[in-house]
């Protein structure tokens, strides 16, 4: 995937530096060759030794090292990379590169390169709130800095919320994308993908939901975008990290999901993966329900039918409309029925009851069904999902025109 690929890793301090040594392992193993520079501040967390056991590359971290500026080492560097990649990004490190800082070896050499440079930042919370960081990171940006990440999660420093280093399966993920845009079986398609809970307000601090944690729908966009698909993705409040290279919009309810759906076309692939609530509360209370002894009546009302909606055979429907059908009981009939119903080419049919560990698990087992025929497949990760059903998606939009 990374074959002949050379990337010139810039490890700063902070404790996930760490990561950085499965990083470098796993990057090779993709077949690229990795170069690093270690600042003062990531030496505290890695050992120079360490970095170059698994780069196999001298490390380097002085910017007036005699022997290596004797041959202009930060140009050197900043050249011979087809991608600079900094992981963990500080806030310092990010502030110097917005502000065209260059005071030592890093810096210096994000500045002087020509290379594209991908970041991956890592900080506590209150840190990249700060308007400051903030400020600095949209700089980079627009000066066309990629970036990956933040997560949110828990911190190492105790507390929880954004500022967690992207997990490497992540960051090999971006990378990759990187290097294969506009190539693959689905470049130059479109794709719209649905994913996670829809939440339907009942007042101000109370909403109806389901356990949907969109693993599979993001994961199925960034099996598209791999692919070479431009992708949009549309999910409701999950935990999951925005897939790298995806258009992600971030809604709530299922009204706004169907907006969003309906401004993303036109599409050659539509793939429904969100768990959307199929009713709402007729009018939400704008104040929060007090209890005083009556249990307050809910009128629910129906929720539009994104699914039944994007599969209208008129100028704006999808060559292919991808559905989900999370049953608990006679999951292939209910599928199939589901698939008539709605009008949708095919429908991905999952149990998700009680014991089965598909809602919020990493594990999906799962049924493909079409007008023709209905396939189980094996359990499998949901990446693994993911990848086979985009495969076959690829197929579909580049065969001859047939109805399925």
């Amino acid at each position: 995937m990374l074959a002949d690929k050379h990337i010139l890793l810039v490890i700063a301090g902070g404790v996930a530096a760490y990561k950085c040594l499965d990083l470098i392992r796993r990057l090779r193993e993709q077949g690229a060759s990795v170069r690093c520079i270690l600042t003062k501040g990531g030496s505290q967390f890695v050992t120079p030794l360490s970095v170059a056991s698994l780069s196999g590359e001298k490390v380097y971290s002085d910017l007036f090292s005699l022997t290596d500026e004797a041959e202009m080492g930060h140009i050197r560097l900043s050249r011979e990379a087809d991608l600079v990649l900094v992981a963990p990004a500080t806030a310092d490190l990010v502030a110097k590169m917005a502000h065209g800082i260059a005071d030592d070896l890093a810096s210096t050499t994000l500045l002087a390169t020509d290379k594209p440079v991908m970041i991956v930042p890592s900080m506590n919370v209150e840190m990249w709130d700060k308007p400051a960081t903030q400020r600095n990171m949209a700089t980079v940006e627009r000066d066309g800095v990629l970036r990956i990440g933040p997560n949110s999660g828990d911190l190492a420093c105790g507390e929880e919320g954004a500022g967690r280093l992207a997990e490497v399966d992540e960051i090999i993920d971006g990378i990759a994308g990187f290097f294969s845009a506009g190539t693959g079986p689905l470049a130059g398609k479109r794709a719209l993908v649905t994913s996670g809970p829809t939440h339907e307000p009942i007042d101000p601090v109370r909403y109806i939901a389901n356990r949907s944690s969109g693993k599979q729908g993001h994961a199925i966009a960034a099996a598209l975008r791999r692919l070479g698909a431009t992708t949009t993705l549309v999910t409701g409040p999950t935990n999951e990290a925005d897939p790298w290279g995806v258009t992600v919009h971030h809604i709530e309810t299922a009204e706004q999901m169907m907006l969003a759906c309906t401004q993303a076309l036109p599409a050659d692939a539509a793939v429904c993966a969100a768990a959307v609530g199929d009713w709402r509360v007729a009018t939400s209370a704008k104040n929060k329900i007090k209890k005083n002894g009556a249990t307050p009546i809910l009128e629910l009302v129906e929720n539009p039918d994104i699914l039944a909606g994007l599969s209208v055979r008129n100028e704006n429907r999808p060559q292919l409309v991808v559905g989900f059908a999370a049953e608990t009981e006679n999951v292939v009939a209910y599928a199939q029925q589901k698939r008539a119903r709605k009008g949708c080419d095919w429908i991905v049919a999952n149990d998700v009851s009680v014991g089965t560990g598909v809602m919020g698990g990493d594990h999906n087992k799962v049924h493909l069904i079409t007008s023709n025929e209905t396939t189980a497949w094996p359990t499998m990760n949901k990446i693994d999902v993911a990848d086979k059903l985009a495969g076959l998606i690829a197929l579909h939009l580049g065969a001859p025109t047939t109805k399925s």
